[in-house]
């Protein structure tokens, strides 16, 4: 019985190991994509909200029509911030200089922060959940080596190991930060669960052409476009009272 248990249980770990594969299907890879994508598999994105509680707190977000221009301008952010990280990061460029060169460019302390604690949930989580020995032998480097472990670059990474395509893991990426900001507009009152879907919906081309943007340029163009948001959110720990870690 021992002997059965333990050869069914090494069959199990052989099988998760086995990753997607040099090529792996469409369809495989779609049902990876909604696994990552989805509101339950735990990479901490949601106890950050981007600066947007420290903009509501600054009296910034009086009306619908301002947390709407802040949405827009997160995500234009968070794409010009950071998609040259995960892409970077994806196309197995030196990992290690790659994640010291994004501590240096995130200098507002609360963004440094949040960035090193996703990176290390989401690292924490992929290695757990698929146990590839690709990820196990990555999150060995970041530990040994004691890297910050911002969330951009482990992203870019973790999804290049995981087999999904370049592009999606970019899609991915700025989705999950759009869904992550909307989830805070909602649990700060600011919006509705039905207008949140719908920003979804609108934003999303948007998300596609910051895409297009990166997939066709071979140049490293990260920079700052919104640094209101980003010296707000920087007062966030001075937040009395207060939902979210950044």
């Amino acid at each position: 019985m021992r002997t059965s248990q333990g050869s069914k249980q090494s069959a199990q770990e052989a099988k998760r190991q086995e990753g997607l594969g040099n090529s792996p299907s469409s369809s495989r890879r779609f049902l990876l994509l909604l696994q990552i994508a989805d509101s339950g598999f735990p990479v901490g994105g949601f106890a950050h909200s981007h600066g947007l509680e420290a903009m509501l707190k600054w009296g910034l977000l009086r009306d619908p029509a301002a947390v709407e221009r802040f949405l827009t301008d997160a995500v234009t952010q968070v794409a010009s911030g950071n998609l040259d990280f995960v892409q970077a990061a994806y196309r197995e460029t030196a990992f290690q200089p790659l994640d010291h060169v994004c501590d240096a460019f995130l200098n507002n302390h609360v963004a440094n922060r949040a960035s090193r604690r996703q990176g290390q949930a989401f690292l924490s989580t992929v290695t757990s959940v698929f146990a590839f020995p690709n990820l196990i032998d990555f999150s060995t480097f970041v530990r040994e080596q004691q890297l910050p472990g911002h969330f951009a670059p482990i992203f870019g990474r973790c999804t290049s190991l995981l087999g999904l395509q370049e592009r999606e893991s970019l899609e991915l990426f700025l989705l999950m930060v759009l869904r992550g900001l909307l989830s805070s507009a909602i649990r700060l009152s600011l919006i509705g669960p039905l207008r949140a879907q719908a920003l979804q919906y609108e934003l999303a081309p948007s998300v596609m052409s910051f895409v297009d943007r990166w997939t066709q340029s071979d140049s490293p163009a990260f920079c700052q476009t919104a640094p209101v948001i980003d010296l707000l959110q920087a007062t966030h720990d001075r937040v009395y009272s207060r939902l979210f870690q950044s």
